[in-house]
């Protein structure tokens, strides 16, 4: 068992290490300036970013109605309201955005380049899709 947990925490260090993190987890660690969503778990908030980079990347209708589905089929967020942000949403949300586009941020990671106001529009552009599919 003991060589099992071991293995287990090798190989995620390794899987981080080498992995291609993009704007989702960016999206993530900016969603942490906001109060109301501490109480949500890491991979609900990734969940949201990933919507919100496939906006960002121009993804098809079909790939985000497709990630859109899975999310509503686990339970996870895919509106800015699930993620407890309801109010004052214009200057909580561009926090958001600029803390996703820090220096170091993984955003940067993307193969083009990417603003606090391109993040911003993808997470408003994300949380429509997100209430549409919910209608």
């Amino acid at each position: 068992m003991e060589r099992i947990i071991e293995a287990n925490t090798y190989l995620s260090g390794i899987g981080f290490e080498s992995s291609g993190l993009a704007a989702a987890h960016a999206i993530h660690n900016g969603f942490t300036v906001l109060e109301e969503c501490h109480h949500l778990y890491h991979g609900e908030k990734v969940a949201f970013g990933t919507l919100t980079q496939l906006v960002l990347q121009n993804s098809s209708m079909e790939e985000i109605e497709t990630v859109l589905s899975f999310c509503q089929q686990l339970g996870l967020p895919i509106t800015l309201a699930e993620m407890g942000v309801s109010q004052d949403i214009e200057r909580k949300i561009r926090a958001v955005a600029e803390a996703s586009c820090a220096e170091g941020e993984t955003i940067h990671n993307m193969p083009f380049a990417v603003t606090a106001d391109s993040v911003y529009a993808a997470i408003i552009v994300a949380d429509r899709l997100g209430q549409a599919f919910l209608n």
